[in-house]
């Protein structure tokens, strides 16, 4: 929402004035800072897809497999998991329709995707809770903060 406004007409002028930046040099450096916006949200974005179809959601099959003769004791984790799948397809969706133009595409980055990403996120991180800790495919805040200490 702010890089728009660093080659405001008001700027360019003071930018001018100060002899930092000419006013071409200003709208390129706009260009380049919606184009690092836009290619870090959707690697992420993309990344977190690819996590969740070769990590996430094969553990997730694993643990409720576990409970296949007693589902009683599955508590939440249908619901959760399942919860999983649609938020990844959510997300997949949202991405598969991004703007071309590079201010639509980092608005929706902004205000579609990001949220995409996080319910997906709050979804993994109940399933985190849920499932055996060594079948979880990746390294929790726990290990990440105390490995040191085992």
């Amino acid at each position: 929402q702010t890089i728009p406004t660093f080659n405001s007409e008001k700027n360019k002028a003071l930018f001018t004035k100060l002899k930092v930046l000419a006013p071409e040099a200003a709208d390129a450096r706009v260009e380049i800072m919606f184009e690092k916006y836009n290619t870090e949200v959707s690697i992420e974005a993309k990344t977190m897809i690819h996590m969740m179809n070769t990590g996430i959601i094969p553990a997730c099959a694993k643990d409720l497999a576990k409970y296949e003769c007693c589902k009683e004791l599955a508590g939440k984790r249908t619901e959760v998991y399942g919860n999983i799948i649609k938020e990844t397809e959510k997300l997949k969706d949202v991405m598969a329709k991004l703007p071309s133009d590079l201010k639509e595409e980092a608005t929706y980055l902004c205000e579609t995707v990001l949220p995409a990403m996080n319910a997906l996120r709050e979804q993994v991180d109940m399933a985190e809770g849920l499932m055996e800790s060594g079948l979880y495919p990746y390294p929790n805040y726990e290990n990440l903060i105390y490995s040191h200490h085992f």
